[in-house]
């Protein structure tokens, strides 16, 4: 018998639905909770990296890395109406299954996005990791690779941030241990990064919207 119902024999129709309803409360309960000023300072930080024609790297594993590809489609396809000589580039490290494959069979899993940045990152560019817990070992030595490579680091994370926060120059995090929320509001702050930094290249002035995402 799923748990929370007291002893009750189990209501398919009924409970499913009171199950279903309680999850929404629970999740939108969260969104006033949500770090707003954070996601400003990663809607700001993109935009300067774009403004100097710098790369975005994306990263994340499980479903996080399902997030990392989505974020990439996003800021790639979803921006097909802005000036072509304003356009991110974004670039997904987990979406090459033989390299990630081949990093770590070779030299160990933890090693799937640091070596991929190791041959790709520079000066000013931006790496963007993505975990639930904040503490995987292959974010975390992706994250310290950028920083050795004098790139800035920005992040998602939920619980209380884990390591990650500290190798972050901002990170936004959902303050809940529930995974699937967090993954839930992973993918709207997502959307929201998206919407706020096609707006600013869209509107082709960088100061104001920088000025407006710096108070989100």
């Amino acid at each position: 018998m799923p748990p929370g119902h007291d002893g009750r024999e189990w209501d398919f129709h009924k409970d499913a639905g009171l199950s279903v309803a309680k999850y929404f409360q629970e999740l939108g309960a969260l969104i006033p909770q949500l770090p707003y000023s954070a996601l400003g300072g990663i809607v700001t930080i993109f935009l300067e990296a774009f403004a100097e024609q710098r790369t975005l790297f994306v990263f994340g594993n499980g479903g996080s890395a399902a997030s990392a590809s989505h974020m990439m489609c996003d800021m790639n396809k979803g921006m097909s109406d802005v000036n072509a000589s304003k356009r991110p580039k974004v670039m997904a490290l987990t979406d090459n299954v033989p390299l990630m494959s081949a990093w770590a069979n070779d030299s160990g899993y933890e090693q799937i996005f640091s070596g991929q940045l190791k041959t790709f990152v520079k000066p000013r560019d931006v790496a963007f990791a993505i975990s639930t817990s904040g503490d995987s070992p292959n974010v975390l030595l992706a994250l310290e690779t950028a920083r050795e490579s004098s790139a800035l680091t920005v992040g998602l994370a939920g619980c209380k941030g884990g390591r990650m926060k500290g190798l972050c120059d901002v990170c936004a995090i959902v303050p809940s241990d529930n995974i699937r929320m967090i993954e839930d509001l992973h993918h709207a702050m997502m959307h929201s990064i998206f919407t706020a930094v096609r707006e600013g290249l869209l509107m082709g002035n960088t100061r104001n919207t920088l000025a407006r995402a710096a108070s989100f």
